[in-house]
């Protein structure tokens, strides 16, 4: 086995699955902690905590290769009092507890990721951002990512890395935004959203899984590390390379004022579908990392093959 310990805090969701699969034929074990309990899988095993207390779980961490956290409430939701202030606690307060916990460690782990967004960076049509030179967005979703790598960057780990990985749109089959997208290609609404001129950025969930594995394999690294394709698209590239990919020729348009009556509908916010986030990995091309899939139409064809 290439590596010990691999830890996922918060790694029961969608990526958490993808992570947990590809470290699984790499690590001694993988250890994902969750609110509720689950069988072991081979040598992926549960332990449960509340990303609130400190508990037996903590143990796992010592001599750990690995610690990624997942946790936080998913954005797809209306932006209410009442979810925004679970947005913001489901990731500052796990968050500043690993750090408390790993503050304190004779053997702590030897690389922390946290999973953060690229949504940090401003509406960008005109030019590309990446880790150097990119600007910092405004809005609700921005302070949420804020807030969410200071309390992460204030964390007083000095044997610990840490890197910050802003990442965008995981493709998968099995979940995330991938599969909604997908049915409505199929039901025939798989259009350009709005002026379709909005950039996409995204990256297969190998190579997500992959960069993870290159950050661990390059003690260089540190800090913040955009996690996307080398090229982010047009809504309408995107929209377009999904429905070749799944045989369909034709997708009605969703102007802009339909998708705010959508997202009311569905309780979403139209954000999600209509800001521009056009972001380049630099860090991770810089270091040498060659993508699996660095164009939509490979990635599109491979999810394609794969169902």
């Amino acid at each position: 086995m290439k590596y010990g310990k691999i830890i996922l805090a918060g790694g029961n969701g969608y990526l958490g699955g993808v992570l947990s699969k590809y470290f699984g034929s790499m690590a001694d074990e993988v250890i994902i902690l969750a609110r509720k309990p689950q069988a072991e899988k081979g040598n992926i095993k549960t332990l449960v905590w509340d990303g609130k207390t400190i508990g037996d779980w903590t143990h796992s961490f010592s001599g750990a290769n690995l610690v990624v956290n997942l946790c936080g409430k998913n954005v797809n939701c209306r932006y209410t009092e009442k979810n925004k202030k679970e947005i913001f606690e489901s990731r500052l307060i796990p968050t500043q507890l690993l750090g408390k916990v790993i503050e304190e460690m004779i053997n702590p782990p030897k690389l922390w990721i946290n999973i953060t967004s690229a949504t940090i960076y401003r509406h960008s049509e005109d030019h590309s951002q990446d880790e150097f030179t990119g600007e910092i967005g405004e809005g609700f979703s921005v302070e949420v990512c804020k807030a969410w790598e200071k309390s992460f960057f204030e964390t007083n780990t000095p044997n610990t890395r840490k890197i910050a990985l802003r990442m965008g749109i995981v493709l998968g089959l099995a979940d995330g935004a991938f599969p909604r997208l997908l049915n409505l290609v199929k039901l025939g609404m798989g259009g350009k959203q709005g002026n379709g001129e909005q950039y996409v950025s995204w990256i297969h969930e190998e190579d997500a899984a992959g960069s993870i594995e290159w950050l661990l394999n390059h003690p260089e690294i540190k800090g913040v590390v955009n996690c996307t394709a080398p090229e982010a698209i047009e809504n309408h590239v995107f929209m377009r390379s999904i429905r070749k990919a799944f045989g369909r020729n034709f997708g009605l348009p969703a102007p802009a004022w339909l998708l705010a009556i959508g997202a009311r509908i569905i309780g979403t916010e139209t954000e999600l579908i209509l800001k521009s986030r056009r972001v380049k990995p630099v860090v991770l091309l810089d270091s040498g990392f060659v993508f699996r899939y660095g164009k939509i139409d490979e990635a599109m064809a491979a999810l394609s093959q794969a169902r």
